[in-house]
């Protein structure tokens, strides 16, 4: 297991080459802030948007997620940690004004992409606009 790539994973490349086709600019395995030892796959800082590609076997898919049968109980116990852990992330990056989306690895790189791009876009709109907000408010303060 030790030689289970956790980044740079097909899927996760796949989206990422889309993503940058498109135009759209971002990091990857950025630190997840306050939580060491967690880095988030895709990151849009200025949005503030966090992409994670979860594996199947490793999240617990509900459609494609399989039970080893040697040594079952270690293995429910690490994947059941796995998934409280990913729930704790999320939960602590949108507390902090984040915006959280999760994919499987057996979604389509396209629709992921899109998914992904439609909420960058959204996100820069409302930016615009309570920019555009606080220009108008200044003016009436004069």
């Amino acid at each position: 297991m030790s030689r289970q790539g956790s980044r740079d994973t097909a899927p996760e490349v796949a989206v990422r080459r889309l993503l940058h086709a498109s135009g759209r600019r971002y990091l990857v395995n950025v630190p997840v802030p306050g939580m060491p030892r967690r880095t988030i796959d895709i990151v849009f800082p200025k949005a503030k948007i966090a992409i994670f590609m979860d594996g199947c076997f490793w999240h617990g898919c509900p459609e494609h997620a399989t039970q080893p049968k040697a040594n079952a109980e270690w293995w429910r116990a690490k994947l059941d940690k796995n998934m409280a852990r990913d729930h704790q992330t999320t939960e602590h990056l949108r507390s902090t004004g984040w915006t959280v989306l999760r994919f499987w690895e057996h979604m389509p790189a396209e629709e992921i992409a899109a998914t992904v791009g439609a909420a960058v876009d959204r996100e820069k709109r409302d930016r615009d606009r309570r920019k555009q907000r606080a220009r108008e408010q200044g003016r009436r303060m004069i």
